[in-house]
């Protein structure tokens, strides 16, 4: 990087840390802590429930799955605006009218201690694995421009976010967390025009399109019901819907988002903003990533974009292997650029035969170049046993450090490392929340003064930090990381969702079925993820079935009626409206 990249990331970081500091200083009480003294407005809270979603993960991972992949991994969002109205109907007027601090407070008032301790451990152990995967991603970021070792930058970033996420709070979090996205997506924008400004002077945008499309990378929507396969409508609609339902209405880390604001109305409008923005959102860098692939069909990609692993395969005893791999895929792409320009050609001649031709050849030799990368993520694996032998999460990072004027190298970086700071944030703030309002004060000093649960919460904040910075050490493992973080909290928001529909629809179901249903439905995930080809997303779908169904059936048996199965009556009114 230049000395203005430099500038421009140091400088863009310092400011944001700053004004989140600046900005949540002298909280000293725990409703100003946790929940910002419930006075954000609308924008602030869609723009903070956005940007939690929305990680480095989200901006670096997401176009090199676009390139790999295409665009299909859109369909995964199809079920969000959904959600989004069910939970501003439904959950939002009882979390506000009840004044609670975290999701988790509700449950005890249907099913007493025990369910509401499992659905916080529940939210703490996937919760704290998937902010470990968010940590990861600007790890990658450094390692890659620097070069420095992937553990030593895991611990850089880890302890910066921690240091303002436990000196500033929520309203730290919310505050910043605006700006982060704003510069993100501002960042995804610049590198969208240099992709397309950056074709051959004879390429139209419209060819561009063309391009992506016959090679695969523009197949945003597939009705095709297939349940082993990863995304298309129906598993976006379906288990999508129940994977959002679960993380906006009951993951504390995005529940907590909008118990900041200062009426139901703000609330709503937070989540319902959220909804309408989101899949456009998404779409747009699934996009970027899309024109970043017709650009790497004009100017030949390297072989693996991981560098730091290159750089060791090539001084290693498999360095030659590597070497030949490295011709036969500059020899593919030469190949694939002259058949690119044969279909342009046709196309402007409307020559349909041509067409399908170009198009056939250039899919021939796309497949044996994805057979020699696949090849040199084997060797690289060789070299390294456990190393990353995916680059889908190098693709993006390489194209902005490579070719992006200076300047807007360091915007981007800074882009992406203020989307990796600003979800990290949000996932320990809400794991502090739930250990001190869950946990701690409901089981072990009930008693506690404010100020020695806003103490807790920012020792709690260091401890979830240390604990995301040491699984951040295993992501490496992972492949995609906007694949794996979803798929982490597949494991989970199926079980945990079953849990509140329970709580909200149900009167006689007790605390002991709803514990024991829990329990079976987490078995069935587990069992799906082990011994199925189940496409994840279903996942969702089958732990919330499997919950809510095992409960209704242990409850058959339950010989006495569980005191607290039913709500107080004053929770009852709010169920009803």
């Amino acid at each position: 990087m230049r000395p203005i990249d430099w500038v421009v990331l140091i400088g863009t970081l310092a400011v944001i840390v700053a004004y989140g500091t600046w900005k949540g200083r002298h909280k000293k009480d725990l409703h100003g802590y946790l929940l910002a003294g419930r006075q954000l407005k609308w924008p602030t809270i869609a723009l903070s429930i956005m940007a939690t979603q929305a990680s480095a993960i989200t901006f670096l991972s997401t176009p090199g799955q676009a390139y790999t992949d295409g665009m299909r991994f859109v369909q995964f969002y199809l079920g969000l605006p959904i959600a989004m109205v069910i939970l501003s109907i439904i959950a939002v007027p009882i979390y506000h009218r009840l004044k609670i601090f975290t999701a988790y407070e509700y449950l005890e008032t249907r099913f007493g201690v025990g369910t509401r301790t499992l659905t916080s451990l529940l939210f703490l152990i996937q919760r704290g694995l998937s902010t470990g995967i968010t940590l990861y991603a600007p790890a990658l970021i450094v390692s890659v421009i620097l070069g420095w070792n992937i553990h030593v930058t895991n611990v850089v970033v880890g302890l910066l976010v921690v240091i303002y996420t436990a000196s500033g709070g929520t309203k730290a979090v919310s505050r910043t967390q605006v700006h982060q996205l704003l510069i993100a997506l501002g960042g995804m924008a610049v590198a969208l025009i240099i992709a397309i400004h950056s074709l051959p002077q004879d390429v139209t945008l419209v060819e561009a399109f063309r391009v992506a499309g016959r090679m695969g990378r523009l197949n945003a929507i597939d009705f095709h019901f297939d349940p082993k396969t990863q995304y298309n409508f129906w598993s976006g609609l379906i288990g999508g819907a129940f994977l959002a339902l679960s993380y906006f209405g009951t993951d504390q880390s995005q529940v907590q988002r909008y118990l900041t604001g200062s009426s139901v109305t703000e609330s709503r409008l937070g989540l319902l903003i959220n909804g309408m923005v989101k899949v456009p959102m998404q779409f747009f860098i699934l996009f970027v990533g899309a024109m970043v692939f017709v650009f790497y069909q004009f100017v030949a990609p390297p072989l693996f974009f991981n560098t730091v692993q290159r750089a060791k395969v090539s001084t290693s005893q498999y360095a030659a292997e590597y070497e030949k791999l490295e011709a036969q895929h500059q020899t593919q792409f030469t190949e694939k650029r002259a058949d690119v320009q044969r279909l342009l050609t046709a196309m402007r001649a409307h020559d349909d035969a041509a067409t399908a031709a170009a198009t056939t050849a250039l899919r021939d030799v796309q497949q044996r170049e994805t057979a020699t990368r696949t090849a040199a993520a084997s060797l690289i694996n060789r070299t390294q046993p456990g190393a990353d032998n995916s680059d889908t999460n190098y693709i993006f990072l390489t194209f902005v450090i490579d070719y992006l004027p200076a300047g807007v190298v360091g915007l981007v970086l800074a882009a992406i490392f203020c989307a990796a700071m600003s979800a990290t944030s949000s996932g320990l703030n809400s794991l502090a929340s739930t250990t001190v309002v869950d946990i701690f004060r409901r089981l072990g000093k009930p008693h506690a003064t404010d100020a020695e649960c806003v103490r807790l919460s920012k020792l709690s904040t260091i401890a979830w930090g240390l604990f995301a910075i040491a699984f951040a050490e295993f992501a490496n493992r992972l492949g995609s990381l906007i694949e794996a973080v979803n798929k982490l909290g597949s494991l989970f928001y199926g079980t945990i969702l079953a849990i509140f529909l329970l709580a909200f629809y149900t009167k006689r179901v007790s605390g002991t079925a709803a514990f024991l249903g829990a329990l079976i439905g987490e078995a069935a995930v587990v069992w799906c993820a082990l011994a199925t080809d189940l496409a994840w997303l279903w996942w969702n779908v089958i732990g919330c079935v499997v919950g809510v169904a095992a409960a209704l059936i242990v409850q058959r048996f339950v010989p006495e009626h569980d005191p607290r199965s039913s709500a107080s009556s004053a929770d009852e009114a709010l169920i009803r409206r």
